[in-house]
Parts: structure tokens; C-alpha cells; sequence
């Protein structure tokens, strides 16, 4: 049984697993450019955080293609662990890279959730001794009843569900960690949707801060037909 441990960015690991276009081409359980956000996010909240990250590929150049490019910057010097199985657990780089790391709480984010997701969790549960826990909102299946039957399996047999802003703030805990504060409002400002805007809007008309981007000159309202108007 997973303990109910807090994750921090001292006790976990992280694991991308075949986040590549024909892959993407499959999933219907969730749109597949809020996929690519929220991947991309847990992505930047992993460098933030400093937590160990491993990225897994399948059959790339003969069927699934290359990964991200906005997952592959967040991590340029990573290497990309090849395989030929559906299941991660099965390339030995990948037990390696895992044991490496020295967490055994591993954070899973990938495609499929029926297939290469279910099978790495129940394998490196039962032959590695790691607790699992699946990014739901990061990784996708063939249908809505493929994820969600996935997830309700892997449930049941211990991996524990979480999405990718909650493994963000789980990591940030505490407003007052300042080493952290300003790459987490980054990443909530430009991925978490209204939560961002609300940021943005707090940031700029409650504390005065500047705007994020330069912009040109903003134009003062001037009535259609005025003599201003006609005058330009």
C-alpha cells in the first residue's frame, strides 16, 4: 500500500513515456493540445524542482515519430531511452535510469494509459518495488473508457491518481519558498488557463506589477466622426 506521503522533490522521480505524434494521433480522452499543455507543464515544474526525469521513446523513427519539441526543450540534454516494447519496464535503460534516480515514488506521464502506461506501473510495482503515481491529466488513451477503466484498474491495485497542477503546488507546499516561487507562477501564468489569468490580473491591477510581454502604445478611446477622428 502507497503510504500518505506528501510528494516533495527530495522523494519522487519522474517518467515521460512515448509522448510522440502518432501516439498523440490516437487519444480521444482528452484534447490533445491540453495534453501537450499539461505535459509541457509537468514538465517545467520537474526542472523547477530539480526532480530526476527520465524520457522513454517507441519505435521513433519507424512508426511514432519524434517527441515534443516543447517537452524535448525543457530537458535538451536528456537522453531519449529507445525500445521496441509497449512496456517501458521491459528495456533495461529504463530499470537502470529508474534505479539510478533512487526514488521509489515514480510519477508517470504517457501514452497510451491502456496500454504502455498500465503495463510500466503494474510491472515496476511488482518487480521493482516503486509506488506509482499517474499524471491523469498528462497522459491519454484511445477513448474515454480506455483511460478511465485504465485508471480504475491501476487504482485498485495501488498506483494513486494525480494531475499535474496538484504534483505542482504539492511540490511548492509553501508560498514562502521563495527558490521556487517565481518558476511556479511562471509555469501556473502561461499553462494553468483561468487560474493563470486570475494571476496575471492579481500581478497587474492588485499589485501594480509590469505586464509579461512588451506591447505597442495603447491607443486612447476616441468617438467614430469626432474631430480628432478626422483629423487622422
Amino acid at each position: 500500500m502507497n503510504k500518505p506521503e506528501l510528494l516533495t522533490n527530495n522523494n519522487c522521480q519522474l517518467i515521460f513515456i512515448d509522448h510522440q505524434p502518432q501516439m498523440a494521433f490516437g487519444v480521444q480522452s482528452i484534447d490533445r493540445q491540453v495534453l501537450k499543455n499539461n505535459t509541457v507543464a509537468l514538465a517545467k515544474a520537474a526542472k523547477v524542482f530539480g526532480i530526476p526525469t527520465t524520457i522513454t521513446t517507441v519505435e521513433t523513427e519507424s512508426f511514432s515519430g519524434h517527441t515534443y519539441p516543447e517537452l524535448l526543450a525543457v530537458f535538451p540534454e536528456h537522453p531519449l531511452l529507445e525500445r521496441t516494447s509497449m512496456n517501458s519496464w521491459d528495456d533495461q535503460k529504463v530499470r537502470d535510469a529508474l534505479k539510478k534516480n533512487g526514488q521509489k515514488k515514480v510519477i508517470v506521464s504517457g501514452l497510451w494509459t491502456e496500454v504502455c502506461n498500465n503495463t510500466f506501473a503494474f510491472s515496476a510495482m511488482s518487480e521493482g518495488g516503486y509506488e506509482i503515481y499517474m499524471v491523469a491529466d498528462a497522459s491519454g488513451g484511445t477513448s474515454k473508457e480506455a483511460h478511465d477503466y485504465s485508471m480504475q484498474r491501476m487504482i485498485q491495485a495501488g498506483v494513486v491518481p494525480v494531475t499535474w497542477q496538484q504534483v505542482l503546488l504539492e511540490w511548492q507546499r509553501d508560498w514562502a519558498r521563495r527558490d521556487t516561487y517565481d518558476g511556479v507562477m511562471d509555469i501556473v501564468r502561461e499553462h494553468s488557463g483561468a487560474y493563470g489569468m486570475g494571476a496575471d490580473y492579481a500581478y497587474t491591477m492588485v499589485h501594480k506589477a509590469p505586464e509579461r510581454v512588451k506591447h505597442g502604445p495603447r491607443l486612447e478611446p476616441v468617438a467614430a466622426g469626432s474631430a480628432v477622428a478626422a483629423a487622422e
